[in-house]
């Protein structure tokens, strides 16, 4: 059975539903049913209960009033002996029948029938009264009670209740690693940055997959299915070739005569694709005619022709900063090992922290590079933003952004070529090296801190319309494996939180 980890995850959630329990007068259940409706948002239930009534609020949710109260049954029905259960319709002794406080009353036998298909399939964050349109929530307490003759679909239940801070709250997301560590990330504020959970996955919390700035998730998202499925290649075999009336195979034209040859031997009009005979001067075939107008084809081929080549443009050099970054990184890994295994020999007085912060920063850095070849793709292609950037203003931007790219990329290449050591020349290396690797490091630090500027603040900043948000250049570069009661207070950090082991 899958068991709870530490009680990390269960006491960030007891301290919202006690602050909600203490304002509201309500019970625990009610308060959970309150902060699920609000994504487990207590500054948002607060808000609403500022501007309305505690029972507006309570509508809003699905919760009842009675429910909120106690004891929802008045003292003449408690002094009824029978009952007639609204479901099964038998007359049940009082005792044997539960009201979930809506007014509803229904048998223990029918109740619990009922709570255990609705926790077997699924609903137990919010799980229905039987009552015909009756939308509110039952009481959790009672629901344990009528299921309580059954562990394992209690504790499913209780697990349920747990993971919904995780899946209804807009704040927490669970690492996306694969098999999953059973950790969720928590972040307080801002939604857009890069966490790394304690497993070593790093990840973009607004979209769950991997980071990715300076790109937006629109873009990465665009991006990926881009060069997933080939598309501008297949746009531009659609506008350079035509396929064989015969045989169904694509075919280029290389020459300036219309009349077209397949290798299946096949000849056929390139203005419109019909099969023709071979028979043909410069400026016709025999017993053809078309009516098709040959600018158009010459249009959508220049068309298509640029755009191929402006993203393979950028495709072939965001490949290679993503492989160069495969390949560092596990130089890195070799180098850290050894660097350990001498920081451990007491005998040699060393400190290589500086060839570590140099490792890290440049696997960083090659990342944010590469992806921003993606990013420029999209930011200056006329097509995302064509309605609020012009063409000059677009231009401009452009060159803002490859100036301060360019620059990043020189300095990435020279601390690049500064740590390519291997693991047995560490202990040989010179102070003049090491000199030089500190000031690459800091330079590259600054480069990456001017381009975000210029991204958040000119580029992206100033669109009026569309929405383009990426992960902060220092939040990204910050490892986030602290405890929660330790880890920094930050707008934007993300804190791990070991809620459910889920495997």
């Amino acid at each position: 059975m899958p068991s709870f980890l530490q009680d990390m995850g269960l006491g960030v959630q007891e301290n919202a539903l006690q602050d909600v329990m203490g304002i509201m007068g309500c019970s625990k259940s009610t308060a959970r049913t309150l902060l699920m409706h609000f994504r487990w948002s207590t500054e948002t239930l607060f808000g609403v209960l500022a501007e309305r009534e505690k029972d507006e609020l309570y509508k809003l949710a699905s919760v009842t009033s009675r429910s909120t109260d106690g004891p929802s049954c008045s003292g003449k029905q408690r002094s009824w002996e029978e009952v007639a259960c609204g479901c099964c319709f038998c007359d049940v002794p009082r005792k044997e029948t539960t009201d979930m406080g809506c007014g509803h009353i229904f048998c223990n036998d029918c109740w619990s029938q009922h709570c255990r298909v609705q926790i077997k399939d699924g609903r137990s964050r919010k799980l229905p009264c039987m009552g015909v349109k009756c939308g509110a929530a039952c009481d959790e307490e009672k629901v344990r009670q009528l299921i309580g003759d059954d562990p394992d679909l209690l504790a499913k239940f209780d697990r349920s209740l747990l993971e919904s801070y995780v899946e209804d709250n807009a704040l927490v997301r669970w690492c996306p690693s694969v098999p999953h560590c059973g950790r969720a990330i928590r972040v307080e504020g801002e939604l857009h940055c890069e966490p790394e959970c304690t497993c070593g996955l790093r990840f973009c919390f607004a979209c769950g997959e991997d980071p990715h700035s300076p790109c937006t998730c629109d873009m990465w998202k665009q991006w990926k299915e881009k060069c997933h499925d080939d598309s501008e290649t297949k746009n531009w075999l659609t506008a350079n070739t035509k396929p064989c009336p015969k045989c169904g195979k694509p075919v280029e034209k290389n020459g300036g005569c219309n009349l077209v040859m397949c290798t299946c031997r096949q000849a056929f009009c390139w203005l419109c694709g019909a099969a023709t005979g071979m028979s043909h001067t410069w400026t016709e075939i025999s017993g053809h005619s078309c009516g098709r107008y040959k600018e158009d084809v010459d249009r959508r081929i220049g068309e298509a022709q640029r755009n191929v080549k402006r993203y393979m443009h950028y495709y072939t050099r965001w490949e290679a900063h993503m492989k160069s970054s495969k390949a560092e990184a596990q130089t890195r890994r070799s180098i850290q090992e050894k660097i350990v295994a001498l920081e451990e020999n007491t005998s040699l007085l060393k400190d290589y922290s500086w060839l570590s912060q140099a490792q890290e920063q440049l696997f960083h850095a090659r990342r944010v590079l590469g992806y921003s070849y993606a990013y420029a793709y999209y930011m200056f292609g006329n097509v995302m933003f064509r309605e609020e950037i012009t063409p000059e203003q677009n231009t401009i931007n452009q060159n803002l952004f490859e100036d301060q790219q360019q620059q990043l990329e020189v300095e990435v290449e020279r601390l690049s070529g500064l740590v390519e050591m291997g693991p047995e020349r560490i202990e040989k290396v010179e102070e003049q090296l090491r000199l030089q690797v500190i000031n690459s490091t800091i330079n590259i630090d600054k480069r990456l801190v001017n381009l975000y500027q210029l991204i958040e603040n000119d580029l992206l900043g100033s669109l009026q319309f569309s929405t383009g948000y990426i992960a902060p250049y220092g939040v990204s570069f910050s490892p986030l494996s602290h405890p929660l009661h330790t880890c920094p207070l930050h707008a934007a950090l993300a804190q791990p939180l070991q809620l459910v082991d889920r495997n």
